[in-house]
């Protein structure tokens, strides 16, 4: 076991030459694929989301994953969710990781807002009584206490939006993912998400951003990583790298 002086130079997340590849179908029947066969055209190509990423990102870090679509960034984030493994290369994690990575992701449509709560927090690793004890606290934020005892298929994305935004805030985390998550909602509500964002960094929590909001994210976070083609093509401060990816 490493000694405590050592751990603390750990980093949190450490990906180290991922690739990632996936299936392109190009025929969307039986009719369409016979076809290709008989006129001997290729029915998938290799789309190559991740080509040899490797990056360390310490404890304490706020670091935005930028690019412009189909660049990786996502698949990055799950990635180190743990949603996605690498095809080559590893992706390591140290500590509890949440993921605001798909608004109502691990809800179950046919239970309610308060069953949700202790569902989400279980799949996020709190205890029964760790959810007990924060219940009052995520509802408040959630701010949909009047319908918290509605089954979830009944919620908009904006209701989905506070509810796993609450529950992942609310535990004892030590890296959060987030993937675009805050363009859904109402505007007060996303700043009062960007302000409990910015006291999880406080408290030195890790936090990867993925937002196609440049401004917010220079705000946000001190270090960007740019993907281009599933190649980080800058990692540096992130007003820099927005410049590179407004550059193209």
């Amino acid at each position: 076991m490493p000694r405590t002086s050592d751990r603390d130079t750990l980093p949190r997340i450490l990906a180290d030459d991922v690739h990632k590849d996936f299936k392109l179908r190009h025929t969307h029947s039986i009719k369409e694929t016979a076809l290709a066969a008989v006129r001997r055209k290729p029915l998938t190509t290799d789309f190559h989301a991740l080509d040899g990423v490797s990056f360390t990102i310490g404890e304490g870090e706020a670091v935005a994953l930028l690019g412009l679509n189909g660049s990786g960034k996502s698949t990055m984030l799950k990635m180190i969710s743990g949603v996605l493994t690498a095809d080559r290369g590893k992706v390591l994690t140290r500590g509890r990781v949440a993921g605001l990575i798909e608004v109502g992701a691990g809800f179950h449509p046919d239970l309610s807002g308060r069953e949700n709560i202790y569902l989400n927090a279980a799949i996020l690793g709190m205890s029964r009584k760790e959810s007990a004890d924060r219940f009052d606290d995520i509802v408040a934020f959630s701010e949909i206490e009047q319908f918290i005892d509605t089954e979830v298929k009944h919620y908009s994305s904006g209701m989905f939006l506070r509810l796993a935004f609450s529950v992942a805030i609310h535990t004892e985390v030590d890296i959060l993912l987030i993937d675009e998550i805050l363009s859904v909602g109402d505007e007060p509500f996303q700043k009062k998400c960007l302000a409990r964002i910015r006291e999880l960094h406080a408290q030195n929590k890790t936090l990867v951003v993925v937002s196609h909001d440049l401004d917010m994210v220079s705000n946000l976070c001190e270090r960007a990583i740019v993907l281009r083609q599933g190649k980080i093509v800058f990692d540096g401060p992130s007003a820099d790298g927005v410049e590179v990816l407004r550059r193209g």
